[in-house]
Formats: structure tokens, sequence, C-alpha cells
């Protein structure tokens, strides 16, 4: 869990909040070109917006709040071994907007885990956050040091089998939830590829 001194803001402060946040997260493949996740809290009000397309050579993910601003934008890296995704404000991909990098931990790994790197300390003191899932499903916990910040529970369904799913997420006190739902994509992708 985060200490309430120590704010996880990556994304911005307006994604941080006091209390322990529980999320829906619906993912539906719309056509044989695009993919959507729609973000709810408990009572179905709508947070975020994720729209991309499934099929193309650059992966693409762009995270929209509920008036369908940009918030932020993740890019798969092409060509990237370890599969590598990185973060921007915005819809950009200047390197004044780059926010984090994405990479899975080992290239040739069963289990799907990810390293985060924060641009602040790009590869430098090794990840800055841990994203570790399991053999079975595509549940998984996000790490700082030794701490859980946020978790991600997959409810499969038979509507997995036709391009609907859904996740829900734990997402610990003052920790960036718009932060947490990008690592949920980027680990669903990941894990799908």
């Amino acid at each position: 869990m985060a200490s309430d001194e120590q704010m996880i803001k990556i994304v911005g402060d307006q994604f941080c909040v006091p209390y322990t946040m529980q999320l829906v997260v619906k993912r539906k493949v719309e056509s044989f070109s695009n993919v959507r996740y729609d973000v709810f809290d408990t009572t179905g009000n709508s947070l975020l917006q994720v729209d991309g397309g499934v099929w193309n050579s650059k992966k693409k993910r762009v995270i929209k709040d509920p008036a369908g601003f940009p918030v932020i934008t993740l890019r798969k890296k092409a060509l990237s071994w370890k599969k590598q995704w990185q973060i921007y404000q915005g819809e950009s991909s200047e390197k004044n907007h780059f926010l984090c990098s994405v990479q899975r931990s080992n290239a040739l790994q069963m289990k799907n885990n990810l390293d985060v790197y924060l641009a602040s300390s790009y590869l430098e003191d090794g990840p800055d956050f841990h994203v570790t899932g399991s053999f079975t499903s595509m549940s998984f916990k996000v790490w700082k040091g030794n701490s859980v910040i946020a978790e991600v529970m997959h409810n499969f369904t038979w509507g997995s089998c036709m391009g609907k799913e859904s996740f829900k997420l734990k997402v610990y006190p003052e920790v960036d939830y718009a932060f947490i739902l990008a690592l949920t994509v980027i680990m669903h992708e990941t894990d799908k590829v």
C-alpha cells in the first residue's frame, strides 16, 4: 500500500484519491480494427476510456477522460525484443512528454511480468515499479519496492471468448489510477501477443 505521505502520481494529481478505489474495466472488440476499454467506478460513473486499433502495426492506445480529451498515449515500440511500450502525456510522442517505459522483465518468460521505468530515472537504477502476473490468469499485482500498490483481477466469462472481457481494479490510496489502467491495458496487450 502507498503511504499517506507518499503520493504515487505519474499521470496527474486528479487521478490520485485518498482512499482505496475499486474500478471496473470493460474491454470490447468493436470491430476488426478497433478495441475499446471503458472504466467505471463502483457507482457506474464513467471515469476513463481507451481506444485503439487491433490490427495496426504501430500499436497505439489513447486514454481519454469522459469528455473525450486525451490524458495519456500508450505506444508499442516496433521490433522490441521485450515488447516495450512507452507512455506519453496527452496524445504526444515528444521526448518532453515522455512519462515512462514499460517492458517485459524477461523476453523469454512464461508468465507475464513487466518492469516500469519512469522518465526521471529511465534504466538507471532498475525498475521503479514491477508488475507480476500468474501462469493461469490475466490477474496481476503492481509493486513499488516491497509494497503492493494495486491489484487487477480478470473476470473470465463466456463473453471473454467473444471479445468482451472485464477486470476489477483495486487501487490503493494516493496511487494514480490512470497509470494503473495504462498498466492493465499494456499487460493485456502484451499477454495476448
